[in-house]
């Protein structure tokens, strides 16, 4: 006896629906919600689509139509097993509906300026249309690399100290004292550097490299807890292996204790930069604004994106469009530069992960 394959069409009435159907149905339910609201959006803005009701829509018409379709082609059990996982996969779609939201108005509202000139020029004698971001990029990568610098090996050496060497007292007021860190708003991080400056060279003083310890004191506690968490699930095994071979602890610690968890301490270290790296209270108090390009960390104000985002949407000027649309560009341009650094954090931890070889 031969067995002859089942065609899709014969698949469709054998009592199992084949396996392209379902995404074939959920690619047509939001075409059609994509649609209804192509059409629904009067201005035909790019901007004014509403992506969030699309992708809801789209998956209400989903559940319904795999339940309904299931329920004909496939058994009673089949189409309800179909319902739960669409349910499922509705409840996803809804936790990224924020996301989504916001990715698509950025990026609607922002690709209109992200041209050469944007990243090429500051806001320096301009009062109307034109101008640029590149100063607030620059003292944004300085004032973030810089606060990174200062930040992730504080964190780092004490997670370490908590983990490896902390017993008693001391390293539990650590632990709390951290875990109060991490709820303290920015603000107050922001008002601390301000007034120690203050204090000790004059009032009213603004720079770069305070904006940069404002971001630190809001860096080093999430460094820690992250990397606190991820160094106590590191096998006792490794540790005493090395022990037994006579690796002092020091060096067991640098080469097989952090070695195992780069991967996860880099993700910790790129969350506490997307913690802090659109901070804007705090870089006002420190940094200050200014709209010349300005590099040296010790001298002046120097501006960056979240600053120059709220600077450009609360003094639009003569021409407002022009202001807002800088805004949207400049909010799309921090969107990409944590995009990058989330992908250059993985390289780094591909590299330096211990590498896995078989017999």
């Amino acid at each position: 006896m031969t067995t002859v394959a089942l065609s899709r069409s014969e698949k469709l009435v054998s009592g199992r629906l084949s396996s392209w159907v379902p995404w074939a149905l959920l690619a047509g339910s939001f075409a059609v919600a994509a649609v209804v609201f192509a059409l629904a959006n009067a201005t035909g803005d790019l901007a004014d689509f509403n992506i969030a009701a699309t992708l809801f829509v789209g998956m209400v018409i989903y559940v319904i139509v795999i339940t309904v379709i299931s329920s004909i082609v496939e058994s009673r059990r089949h189409a309800m097993d179909r319902l739960m996982t669409a349910l499922v996969s509705t409840a996803f779609v809804i936790a990224l509906l924020p996301l989504v939201s916001v990715l698509w108005t950025v990026l609607a509202n922002g690709v209109g300026r992200f041209d050469p000139l944007f990243f090429s020029s500051s806001m320096r004698n301009v009062l109307g249309e034109g101008g640029g971001a590149v100063h607030a990029v620059w003292g944004t990568v300085l004032i973030t690399l810089t606060a990174t610098v200062i930040s992730v090996p504080i964190g780092l050496m004490t997670s370490i100290y908590l983990v490896e060497y902390g017993r008693g007292r001391l390293a539990k007021a650590i632990t709390f004292f951290v875990d109060v860190m991490t709820g303290i708003p920015s603000i107050v991080a922001g008002l601390f550097i301000y007034a120690v400056f203050a204090l000790f060279l004059r009032p009213g003083i603004s720079m770069g490299f305070m904006g940069a310890l404002a971001l630190a004191v809001l860096m080093i506690p999430v460094v820690v807890r992250g990397s606190e968490e991820l160094l106590r699930i590191v096998p006792n095994e490794l540790r005493e292996a090395s022990y037994a071979l006579g690796v002092p602890k020091w060096l067991t610690i640098v080469k097989v204790v952090l070695p195992t968890a780069i991967a996860g301490i880099m993700t910790t270290v790129m969350l506490s930069i997307a913690r802090v790296i659109g901070e804007t209270a705090p870089l006002l108090l420190t940094a200050g604004f200014t709209h010349s390009l300005n590099t040296d960390l010790m001298n002046n104000q120097m501006m960056t994106l979240p600053v120059f985002v709220y600077n450009q949407y609360m003094n639009q000027g003569t021409t407002p469009d022009a202001a807002v649309g800088r805004a949207w560009a400049a909010a799309l341009t921090l969107m990409v530069i944590v995009m990058l650094l989330n992908l250059l954090a993985r390289l780094i931890a591909k590299i330096f992960a211990p590498k896995m070889t078989g017999r």
